[in-house]
């Protein structure tokens, strides 16, 4: 039986005002970023041919009927003498999903990683741990920002493994590092006079760390547990920072809008900042989104050229010095001395984790946005399509289908292409539509009469190579005003869309929409059937079904009809007690309570696992798994929770072995570092310290097996 829930946090998202201060520069407590006034998809539908009446009138509508039969099937709506809520309970009983069979981990407060029954874990990697040669042992009282360029960065978000084929139980660990909590860090802090030595450990807290990991040997010395240890010194293990050189690609390198007196030809930048998610592409590399750049920038309000001024606030930047003040020791971070600097943040950036002595690139055909994240898959002919979300109330979500095919092989020239793969292709934004009247949607979170929350939706070209599809743009201001271009064409504004993944199992592509406590106030958008809850606290998760594989059909010159696609909420999060919640149609009496899904991934039995990022049920994040089909679609199950004041990110779900970064733990207003809020990884008087956790069955079985 499930436990009562405690009331909900009075905080948006439930994150605390640290965090919000930190990590986004107080983004929910800004006005809203997009003001323009393209319609929702409740004013569109008004308008639009609902699918059921295509079929009713007999037309043949080539892109309704495909994306019909995408999501048909499981968790269809149901029919007309559908069975008591006591008949679906009874029927869904039995054994859960493969990959699920764990004892859920009951919701709680406590000030540790928990996790199911029978379940080991152990902490992988600490902020501050030596990676590099010649790298000391972390002393809080004896940073440096030398020291810190050699060790394991600051807030850990996304983690992948990558294969060591010649290491026997060992893999590549890369791990990006979004923000710095300077209160956190070091003792004494004081936020209005940062010295220079804590403002450069800082910049070298910021961007990615590789690491090879180990396997603990068991018995034997076999390689036994699911326990990983990192391997300092290896010859792959590396930092990029806030001022490693990175090379600009695309067709926005070069342009006008990059250049700074820095660098003046506008093709090489110094660092990545607050990177969130990620990706990994099938040929072999690393992708990050460059999140919340915005705060890092300084005296917007002193910005007097009005498109100027529009600009930086559709971006988020309004205000005076910085929360970090970073400007006071580079200039490039006063908007006032180089205007041009923060056009060079906000992109997908790509690593190669094989050649330490890569540069890492910015890839400006992706388009310049908050990027949450960017997972590719590969068309039917070899493209990479590439799914992205913006992360801000009422912003879009993207796809990028490059224009190359991808060449198999490990040979140095299919890697030298490969890496040019993200460098020229189409980028486009969704619109939806929804199929049911828009009278249905009053934001109470009413499922409307035919049972479901679904509807169409065409992807809008927004720019090829160097042809802009938008009207009043050129090429080159649409991939560095990318939230303008979309503006324009009347994207679907969404509720923070964030990690965005397609199943390698179905092709079905999977948005987290965290939340949005502004859904529904006067002027800022009314509910509407892909987001139909007003002041939205506990986000959704929607489903999409490409028409075909995703990508355009080849054609001669300019770019063919966008695509279409047929959607519906896969989630409505939140209390299942509360009729406003959705769990795919299985009955809630059976299933984990979500709230504010962030992350997410995919097992080897194609279920989805999502973390989540600010509960605002009331009680710790975690990280949940939940099957897509069958008859335990919808079925969340609960398979950790973090610490006080952390947040779960960037999943990796293997055969043996789960791991999670657990992000900002004792990150509780009023805390310091010299009065934790939080006592993990270490015990009481010891540093909180981000860090990275793996989970394993203890009886070496597969996970949830």
């Amino acid at each position: 039986m499930r436990k009562p829930l405690p009331l909900l946090s009075s905080h948006p998202g439930g994150r605390s005002a640290m965090t919000c201060r930190y990590r986004c520069g107080d983004a929910c407590f800004h006005e809203v970023p997009n003001t323009s006034d393209n319609e929702y998809v409740g004013e569109v539908v008004a308008r639009a041919l609902s699918r059921r009446s295509v079929l009713r009138a007999g037309a043949v509508v080539g892109a309704a009927t495909a994306v019909s039969a995408g999501l048909g099937g499981a968790g269809a709506a149901p029919a007309a003498a559908a069975p008591s809520d006591a008949e679906q309970s009874a029927r869904h009983r039995g054994k859960p999903a493969k990959g699920l069979r764990f004892t859920p981990v009951e919701p709680n407060t406590d000030d540790k990683v928990t996790v199911p029954e029978g379940y080991g874990q152990n902490v992988v990697i600490r902020w501050g741990e030596p990676i590099l040669r010649g790298a000391p042992d972390f002393d809080p009282v004896r940073q440096s920002a030398k020291a810190q360029a050699g060790q394991f960065g600051y807030n850990n978000d996304f983690l992948t493994l990558l294969p060591l084929r010649s290491e026997r139980g060992r893999q590549l660990l890369v791990a990006n590092h979004e923000y710095t909590n300077e209160n956190l860090m070091f003792a004494g802090y004081d936020p209005k006079k940062p010295t220079r030595e804590q403002v450069e450990i800082a910049w070298a807290a910021h961007g990615l760390s590789v690491v090879a990991v180990a396997e603990d040997a068991g018995r034997h010395g076999r390689q036994g547990t699911g326990a990983l240890r990192p391997v300092p010194r290896h010859h792959l293990n590396r930092r990029i920072t806030a001022t490693t050189p990175f090379q600009v690609t695309g067709p926005a390198a070069g342009s006008a809008l990059l250049r700074t007196s820095a660098d003046p030809d506008g093709r090489r930048v110094l660092g990545t900042l607050n990177n969130c998610a990620g990706g990994t592409t099938p040929w072999g590399t690393v992708l990050s989104g460059e999140e919340n750049f915005n705060q890092y920038f300084a005296h917007a309000d002193q910005v007097t050229d009005p498109e100027r001024a529009r600009t930086l606030k559709r971006y988020g930047m309004s205000g005076g010095a910085s929360e970090r003040q970073w400007e006071r020791f580079d200039p490039r971070f006063d908007l006032t001395k180089e205007p041009n600097e923060v056009h060079r943040f906000g992109w997908v950036v790509e690593i190669d984790p094989y050649d330490p002595h890569s540069t890492p690139r910015k890839h400006t055909a992706l388009g310049r946005f908050k990027h949450e994240a960017a997972q590719p898959r590969l068309t039917r002919d070899g493209r990479a399509v590439v799914y992205m979300g913006d992360d801000e109330r009422f912003d879009y979500f993207y796809k990028f289908v490059s224009a190359k095919r991808m060449r198999r092989g490990n040979s140095a020239d299919a890697r030298r292409h490969n890496l040019s793969l993200l460098d020229e292709g189409t980028l486009y934004v969704a619109r939806l539509s929804g199929d049911s009247p828009d009278d249905e949607f009053d934001g109470s979170g009413k499922l409307p009469d035919d049972g479901e929350f679904d509807g169409t939706g065409r992807w809008i070209p927004l720019v090829s190579g160097d042809r802009s599809h938008v009207p009043g743009m050129t090429a080159e201001e649409v991939y560095v005003f990318t939230r303008l271009a979309a503006d324009k064409v009347g994207a679907t504004k969404m509720d923070r869309p964030e990690d965005v993944e397609p199943s390698p199992r179905t092709g079905r592509v999977y948005v987290a929409l965290t939340n949005n406590g502004d859904r529904g106030k006067a002027g800022k958008g009314a509910a509407d059937e892909a987001n139909p809850r007003n002041a939205n606290k506990h986000g959704q998760v929607l489903e999409f079904a490409e028409r075909g594989d995703g990508a355009p059909p080849a054609s001669g010159r300019g770019v063919p009809p966008s695509p279409h696609f047929s959607w519906r909420l896969f989630l409505v999060c939140g209390d299942p007690d509360d009729p406003a919640t959705y769990y795919g149609g299985f009955p809630k009496d059976q299933v984990s309570a979500i709230s504010c899904p962030d992350n997410i991934t995919f097992d080897d039995y194609g279920n989805l696992w999502l973390s989540t990022d600010g509960n605002a049920l009331g009680t710790h994040d975690g990280l949940f798994g939940v099957a897509t089909a069958g008859q335990r679609r919808g079925q969340v199950r609960q398979f950790l929770t973090v610490p006080k004041g952390a947040e779960t990110c960037g999943p990796v779900v293997q055969d043996r072995r789960v791991l999670v970064a657990v992000q900002h733990p004792g990150e509780l207003d009023g805390a310091t570092a010299e009065k934790p809020a939080s006592a993990w990884p270490d015990g009481p008087g010891q540093y909180v310290r981000p860090a990275v956790v793996a989970a394993w069955p203890r009886n070496g079985s597969r996970v949830g097996m």
